[in-house]
């Protein structure tokens, strides 16, 4: 084919592009047709001439992948659907309808979507991850298009994926930039100053290509040229036109997010968007396979009981077991794996190791990145900065991501680094998603079968673990599972229960100690998941324990371990009670912090001892 040909084809692809997604927003009645219209010739040519898609196997690690970070412009990916023959173009006039799976923005609703799309600034991470998989794990000819918005350049997530690409040296990752210049409210920084987004990526270490990303003869040359790089991601900077192809829409101002209407106004845009042929019929496609996820048979622990083991460093031992088991266990990590442990994987395994350093936002996008490309990962930091990954974390679970987060430095038993370091939001944040499951281990046996349960289990899931050494309290064959928990201290003559999980389990413990030597029997319970919580377990161990529980925690009081167990047997009427710190905490030892919240033994025993002799009404 020449090029004559080969322009008329792809330009022909591209009409029919605008023209299924401004029959669709019409449809639909919202939408934003005008962010399609702009890229549809950057589409045209990506999906039917460079990009080597297996439709029929889209988990397939050989198939290239495609992610839109701008995912407002949906509608321009399910037309691409529709011209490679997956779904017929009246499934088209479904987007945006309740039940279907053309949703406003991509997610994995459908098969052919890797990871959700539209909270801008995060399909490069994500990206980022899968080209990783592709170049160091898969050693396929996999290759990673990306393609962005001008506007979501302005993220700061957007310039540590950069950041990362290069480092890695991912030459199978490729960024489109569609530089329309229209904002949703205003012109967007740059506007069409495209050496100015050269500039930064070149800075950066990117290959740089500055096109017009409506001449297909620059469009071709520069995904040529971008296929010839070696040891660094490329950039495909195009200046584009919002709502291109249609004069009511071209470069006009107030069109952001407005579909046209039906009738008049659609069909004068169509009028001007002429069809000379029709898409190739639907030839259907088959369903992937989800691959299935290990059994996590590690290794046993091997500790003693009474040994003092930070939770912290047995997580980087079971992690190093997991290695040893399975090959698609990969770990993350945000510069603090001499803290979180996370090195104990990176010696053994230092091919399936990857430094995130001081970008935790990014962290969490490559790992999901990476989750789909079939890989367990494990990313870890300090809990605290975790809060910086929020809004991939949440996108994180719309994706439907197999991800493991790891926080350490959790609660005030840090001690003097201060409230800056201190996890005190984590487990509100972790429990808030919806399908998480958040382990708070308590000991170094516990702690690898926690780790291991993760790897099992599929989805988000979060372990909290601490900086102080404390006593391994299990045996090295004790069970754990998602939603237990385990009473540790009981007797017939209990006056109430304590809950804890983590350091201060141990705290609990000793309260327990404390009361006993007055005659007062209260019992125990290790909470080591706060989500699911063992509703049933909690119930039970109340209610025979005078159907009061002292819930005592590293945690601010919102949020936490407390409010998951008030939600659980809050219609069961049992009195619950939360020790907690409810205030913003200030450097000091470790002792003396837990002691000034209200969470050391000697100040758990006191409100044990206030309870039992105080008047419910007065408490």
């Amino acid at each position: 084919m020449d090029n004559h040909e080969l322009h008329t084809r792809l330009k022909e692809t591209a009409t029919r592009l605008r023209v299924h997604s401004l029959r669709a927003t019409a449809e639909a009645g919202s939408g934003h047709p005008t962010s399609c219209l702009s890229a549809a010739d950057l589409a045209a040519v990506l999906f039917f001439q460079v990009m080597r898609v297996d439709f029929e196997n889209p988990l397939s690690l050989d198939s290239d992948r495609f992610i839109l970070s701008k995912g407002h412009a949906a509608p321009l990916l399910y037309a691409a659907w529709v011209e490679s023959g997956v779904i017929e173009a009246e499934r088209m006039l479904t987007l945006r309808r309740f039940g279907s799976d053309l949703e406003g923005h991509p997610t994995p609703r459908s098969k052919w979507v890797d990871v959700a799309t539209g909270s801008l600034g995060q399909g490069l991470s994500a990206g980022v991850g899968m080209a990783l998989s592709a170049k160091y794990l898969d050693r396929s000819g996999s290759r990673t298009f990306v393609l962005m918005g001008d506007g979501e350049s302005a993220e700061g997530s957007v310039w540590e994926a950069v950041a990362m690409a290069t480092h890695y040296r991912l030459d199978n990752l490729v960024t489109v930039v569609d530089i329309n210049r229209q904002g949703q409210s205003q012109e967007t920084m740059h506007g069409w100053d495209i050496e100015a987004y050269a500039r930064k990526f070149a800075g950066f270490g990117w290959h740089a290509i500055s096109i017009d990303g409506h001449d297909y003869d620059q469009i071709i040359a520069a995904f040529e040229e971008a296929e010839g790089v070696e040891g660094r991601p490329t950039a495909v900077l195009a200046r584009t036109e919002k709502g291109h192809g249609v004069s009511l829409l071209a470069d006009r101002e107030g069109w952001h997010g407005k579909a046209l209407k039906k009738g008049d106004q659609l069909d004068g845009a169509l009028a001007e968007l002429p069809v000379q042929s029709a898409p190739e019929p639907f030839r259907g496609c088959a369903e992937a396979e989800v691959p299935m996820l290990p059994q996590a048979r590690l290794r046993e622990p091997e500790f003693k009981k009474g040994d003092l083991v930070a939770t912290r460093e047995a997580y980087g031992s079971a992690l190093v077991k997991l290695g040893e088991c399975f090959d698609n266990v990969v770990a993350l990590d945000g510069d603090t794996k001499n803290s979180t442990f996370s090195e104990k994987f990176m010696k053994a395994f230092p091919d399936r190791f990857f430094e995130c350093f001081i970008a935790e936002q990014n962290m969490v996008g490559a790992a999901i990145g990476l989750s789909k490309k079939n890989k367990i990962p494990f990313a870890s930091t300090f809990a605290a900065f975790f809060g910086r990954g929020m809004d991939h974390l949440r996108m994180g679970v719309i994706s439907q991501a197999n991800i493991k987060c790891v926080g350490s430095h959790c609660g005030v038993s840090i001690g003097e680094d201060g409230p800056s370091q201190m996890g005190l939001e984590d487990l509100a944040m972790f429990r808030s998603l919806p399908g998480s499951v958040v382990f708070y281990p308590c000991d170094a046996v516990s702690t690898e079968r926690v780790v291991a349960l993760s790897a099992e289990h599929r989805g988000l899931v979060y372990i909290r673990t601490s900086r102080p050494k404390t006593a391994v309290l299990y045996d090295n064959r004790e069970v754990f599972r998602v939603g237990g928990s385990k009473v540790l201290r009981s007797s017939d003559e209990d006056r109430l229960l304590l809950v804890a999980a983590g350091v201060t389990l141990h705290e609990s413990l000793k309260a327990h100690d404390l009361l006993l030597s007055e005659g007062i029997p209260v019992g125990v319970m290790d909470a080591y998941c706060v989500k699911p919580v063992d509703e049933a377990g909690l119930v039970e161990a109340a209610g025979a324990r005078g159907r009061t529980v002292v819930v005592v925690e590293e945690h601010y009081s919102e949020g936490g371990l407390g409010d998951a167990v008030l939600n659980a047997v809050a219609n069961h009427n049992i009195s619950v009670h939360k020790l907690a710190v409810r205030e913003v905490p200030r450097s000091g030892k470790p002792a003396e912090l837990l002691d000034h919240f209200g969470l050391s033994a000697a100040r758990i025993a006191a409100k044990v001892k206030k309870l039992l002799v105080t008047p419910p009404g007065l408490r």
